[in-house]
Parts: structure tokens; C-alpha cells; sequence
């Protein structure tokens, strides 16, 4: 019979006659066992290795096993305790359940009990593990693991949001479009203690005025036409955890006051209600504009700029950080092909070589939807130049030509027309007021057709 299969106990008791024999009893249910005669011994073993579940007698020679059920659930929440007694009383069963024991059993009149007892914790204690396990593999998926790059600029923004992941300080994440800003926020969320608690986010840019303040704050039932119920906002579903505020510079004057108020007290009013509701949520931000700028012209409130921008993390355009370009296109063509089950494992040096010359306005973004457009596209095993849109056919020296140059300027919007049009020419003839025949001429010139 195997011995690890079940699971890892430990005995913490003094009488060794009762803890060998009950070693024996438990070892031939297929546990894998563990003693300790003091209080002392059973948290050194603890601390060696993984144990699931203890078993301690309450009277030890250094100890009370019912305060020593406390600091083992302080130190190793997922194990398991059951607390053993020769005498056992209420008052001290109450106190040891309070503690964190899984049960609280009298020796001797228990013995039928503590085997069906044990496999009962020791399902529970498993489950945490694996709840543990998978925690651990989310934070690896969600977390700065996540974010992929090399890069100058990339790895200066990752080290600065890991120093601040482990405060409570509020953060403003500045860039362009499809950087990464919520990608980066919930890495701060889950290097932070708040982790076990809520990650929530919302796009301030997607909802009216109205309907953004019921989102964040809630509402009382009746406190508009619609409101048939009382509703929690935003705030509350992520109380002791975080908030993650995206495209901050569009929120309303009115909702940055209310906003305001929250960063210095944690406290809102739900429409409709008359009392504060209390919160204690961590605050991320995230914007594209120049808040400092905005705020300047009255059109952003200047105090609430400067109680989001406590610590500001700018993250860099995919244009600044070409080297990672590969990286990232790694990672999409892996996922986007288990996503769609084919057998694409790469590309060539010339699809390579677009990406990298490709002024990319949408960032990370526009280059996963061009890396899962292309893998959709792709009959082959690599992803090659073909199968980009009609912006990438740009040659890479023309690419690195001067921007002031005509020619250039007039190739790029022949092929921006042309994404326009999803590749119709007469179309795009017509949208720029030149015959069909120029359009051909000029593409032949350009190397587009």
C-alpha cells in the first residue's frame, strides 16, 4: 500500500505509547506519517515540510495545544488541526473551533471517530492545496509574468509598479491606447496584499453620466425610473481590494468630485440614499491624455489630478520598444493557434521583419488582432508577409525613410485607403479623387500591388 497517496499527517503529543499507536492505526490507512512529542518539535515540522493535518493533544510539556492550533493556522493556514483531549470541556471545544481546529475530540472515547475524522480533513485540507495551487498558477497568468518584454522602457515600468504593487498607494498608469494599462493594473493588484480580495475594472469612457455614477456608487430602489431594486455600485463589490479606474480623463466634473471624495475618505453617498456607505478599496488609474494639461485648462479638477498622480507609471508605445515586437508575436501565435487548432508554430523573417517596421497606432492591441487575423488566415505551418493587411506592405527601407519625404507620406495613405476599403481599389480610387489607372500606376511604383 503506498503511503503518500492520502496525504501527510502529523502527530504532536507526549505520551508516546498513544502517538506510535495511533501512527500505526493511521500509516496502514495509506497516510504518510509524522511525530512530534512537544509544541516545539510540531512547528519545526511544520515548517520543514508539507504537512496537511495535525493532530495534537491539547496537554504538551512546552505548550496548550489549543493556543498552539492558533499560531499553526496563523502560520500555515491550509493545514488542517484536530484537537485531541484526555479531559475535554466546552469551553475549551468552543475556543479551539474559534482558533481555526478542524474538530476537538476526547481520547479513548473517540477511537471509531478519528479515522472517518482525519479523512474528513484531509479532503478539506487537499482542496485548499488545490485551491493554492490554482491561485498561484492565475497570479503566474494574470500577474507580471504576464507581461511580456526586454525592453528599456518596459522593464523600468514593470520595476517601478512591482515597488508599488506591495503599498496601498493610489497609481496613475499613463500611455496610449492598447498599451497594457489594465494588464499592468491587475499585476499591481495581485503583488498586492489586497489579492485575495476583488480586482474590479471599469472603462469610464463607456457610460453616460448617470449610468457611470450608479456603476461605481450604487443606488437605492426608487431613487430614478428604472431603480426597482437597491443596487451595489463598483466601490462596494470591490471593497478590500481594488478599483481599477480606466480612461479617467472622461469621467464627468460632477463624478470627479464624488471621486475625490472617496480617495480622502474612502466614504461615498449611493444615489437616492442619505447616509455614507464606507469602503476600503485601492485605486488604479489609467488615461491616454495629458492630465496635467487638462487640468490646466479647467476641464480636469486639479486636486483630484494630484491625489491620482501620488505615483505615475508611464507605459511605452510599441513603436519604443521594437526589440520586444518578436516576443510578443511568440506569445500571440502560441495562443491564438491552440485557440483555433492549427498547426501554425512560427513565421518567416520577412513577416518578422513588417512587424517590426510598422509604426503600430494601436499598440499591443492592433498586433494581437493582426497576429490572430494572420493564424485564422494561415494554410501553412508559419505566418508569412502575405497574410498582413494592406499597411504592411510598406518596404522596411522606404519604412525607415525620412517621414518628411512626399513619396512616403503618399504611399502610407494609399495603404491606410486601402485597409479603409478592405482592399476594394476602385473604391479607394474614389475616395481619392484619382482615376483607377493612377491608383495601378502608383501601386506598381510603390511595390504594392
Amino acid at each position: 500500500m503506498g503511503t503518500t497517496a492520502k496525504g501527510k499527517l502529523l502527530i504532536i503529543d507526549d505520551e508516546d505509547r498513544l502517538r506510535k499507536l495511533l501512527a500505526r492505526i493511521l500509516q496502514l490507512e495509506g497516510y504518510d506519517m509524522l511525530e512530534a512529542a512537544t509544541g516545539k518539535e510540531g512547528l519545526r515540522q511544520l515548517d520543514n515540510g508539507q504537512v496537511d493535518v495535525v493532530i495534537c493533544d491539547v496537554k504538551l510539556p512546552d505548550s496548550n495545544g489549543i493556543e498552539l492550533t492558533k499560531t499553526i493556522k496563523i502560520n500555515h493556514p491550509a493545514v488542517e488541526v484536530i484537537v485531541l483531549t484526555a479531559y475535554g470541556t466546552i469551553n475549551d471545544g468552543v475556543t479551539a473551533i474559534k482558533n481555526g481546529a478542524f474538530d476537538y475530540i476526547t481520547k479513548g472515547d473517540d477511537n471509531e471517530k478519528i479515522i472517518p475524522l482525519v479523512s474528513k480533513a484531509m479532503d478539506k485540507a487537499m482542496l485548499q492545496r488545490r485551491v493554492l495551487e490554482l491561485e498561484n498558477k492565475l497570479n503566474l497568468k494574470f500577474g507580471f509574468e504576464r507581461i511580456i518584454g526586454t525592453s528599456a522602457g518596459i522593464t523600468a515600468a514593470i520595476k517601478l509598479a512591482q515597488r508599488v504593487a506591495t503599498t496601498d498607494t493610489t497609481v496613475l498608469l499613463l500611455g496610449e491606447t492598447g498599451t497594457g494599462k489594465e494588464v499592468f493594473a491587475e499585476a499591481i493588484h495581485l503583488a498586492s496584499p489586497r489579492n485575495a480580495k476583488p480586482f474590479v475594472a471599469i472603462n469610464c469612457s463607456a457610460f453616460s453620466k448617470e449610468l457611470l455614477e450608479s456603476e461605481l456608487f450604487g443606488h437605492k430602489a426608487g431613487s430614478f425610473t428604472g431603480a426597482v431594486k437597491d443596487k451595489k455600485g463598483l466601490f462596494e463589490e470591490a471593497n478590500g481590494g481594488t478599483i481599477f479606474l480606466d480612461e479617467i480623463g472622461e469621467l464627468d466634473h460632477d463624478l470627479q468630485a464624488k471621486l475625490l471624495r472617496v480617495l480622502e475618505s474612502q466614504q461615498f453617498i449611493k444615489i437616492g440614499d442619505t447616509k455614507t456607505t464606507q469602503v476600503s478599496v485601492r485605486i488604479l488609474a489609467a488615461t491616454n491624455r495629458d492630465l496635467q494639461d487638462e487640468s490646466a485648462k479647467g476641464s480636469f479638477r486639479s486636486d483630484l489630478f494630484y491625489r491620482l498622480s501620488v505615483f505615475q507609471i508611464t507605459l511605452p508605445a510599441l513603436k519604443e520598444r521594437r526589440k520586444d515586437i518578436g516576443l510578443l508575436a511568440n506569445s500571440f501565435v502560441q495562443t491564438y493557434a491552440a485557440k483555433v487548432n492549427t498547426q501554425v508554430t512560427g513565421y518567416t523573417a520577412d513577416f518578422l521583419e513588417k512587424l517590426e517596421a510598422y509604426n503600430w497606432p494601436g499598440n499591443i492591441r492592433e498586433l494581437k488582432n493582426v497576429i490572430e487575423r494572420a493564424v485564422i488566415l494561415c494554410d501553412g505551418n508559419e505566418l508569412d508577409s502575405s497574410l498582413l493587411p494592406y499597411e504592411f506592405a510598406i518596404a522596411p527601407a522606404k519604412a525607415n525613410a525620412s517621414s518628411f519625404d512626399l513619396a512616403v507620406i503618399e504611399q502610407q495613405h494609399i495603404q491606410r485607403v486601402l485597409a479603409h476599403t478592405q482592399g476594394n481599389r476602385a473604391e479607394a480610387a474614389r475616395l481619392l479623387n484619382i482615376g483607377i489607372a493612377t491608383l495601378y500606376r502608383k501601386l506598381k511604383e510603390y511595390g504594392l500591388e
